[in-house]
């Protein structure tokens, strides 16, 4: 067994740890030549050290009571809805929402002067900036679960929107996890050190953005081997 340290909270099945929900969030500018939001995770972390991503994390029960300005469109809610509930689906997309601003001080919604109660410190502190997550901008993209030999586990769902659905960026955001975030094009993030997943991602993403929609992949392990299926 791996001598990194498990979370207290990890449920070990049949050996192998059960994969913990988790979404990404991948914000696309087009200034000419389309870029991807992404950042490097710092070089002392524990999971995936110096590499960079998109922004994203792991899912906080907080998600999934926390109102938002709209819900996802029928055809996205649909494919989230593979073998879970609406409500946990919809709470897979605010957390995609609430991590990138956590993350890069990027807040994705809709200016409103009439911001939600939540006693969640997080969201608390997103809406503070008076703005509401708008989920009916993002596209459902893709979803990875972690290979079960990892010493730490998710299943994520990996959501796209533009740019355009940014409304409001913090100055000089700071955070634990990712260094300063930047926009890349394509061949940029190409050329840098990417997980194997979120290569696959933004090939995902490339491909949308020439021809348009299309089935969501699924990668996952059965029986020890790699396995993908669409949804």
């Amino acid at each position: 067994m791996s001598d990194v340290a498990f979370d207290p909270d990890d449920k070990i099945v049949h050996g192998a740890l059960r994969p913990k929900d988790a979404a990404t969030l991948i914000l696309v500018k087009h200034d000419g030549e389309p870029r991807v939001l992404m950042g490097q995770r710092h070089s002392g972390m524990a999971f995936m050290a110096g590499k960079f991503v998109f922004p994203g994390g792991r899912v906080d029960p907080c998600d999934q009571r926390v109102a938002a300005a709209n819900d996802l469109r029928p055809e996205v809610l649909e494919k989230l809805t593979f073998g879970i509930t609406p409500p946990r689906a919809r709470g897979l997309a605010l957390a995609a929402i609430r991590e990138t601003f956590e993350e890069t001080g990027v807040l994705v919604g809709v200016r409103s002067d009439h911001c939600p109660h939540t006693r969640s410190s997080a969201w608390a502190r997103f809406f503070a900036h008076g703005v509401v997550p708008k989920l009916d901008t993002l596209d459902f993209v893709a979803r990875a679960i972690t290979p079960p030999n990892r010493s730490r586990r998710f299943d994520a769902r990996f959501f796209m929107a533009d740019a355009s659905s940014i409304a409001h960026v913090l100055e000089d955001a700071e955070n634990d996890e990712l260094l300063k975030p930047c926009w890349l094009t394509l061949p940029e993030a190409r050329a840098l050190d990417l997980p194997s997943i979120t290569r696959r991602v933004l090939a995902e993403v490339e491909t949308r953005l020439a021809s348009g929609p299309g089935p969501v992949p699924f990668f996952r392990f059965n029986r020890g081997k790699a396995s993908l299926t669409y949804l």
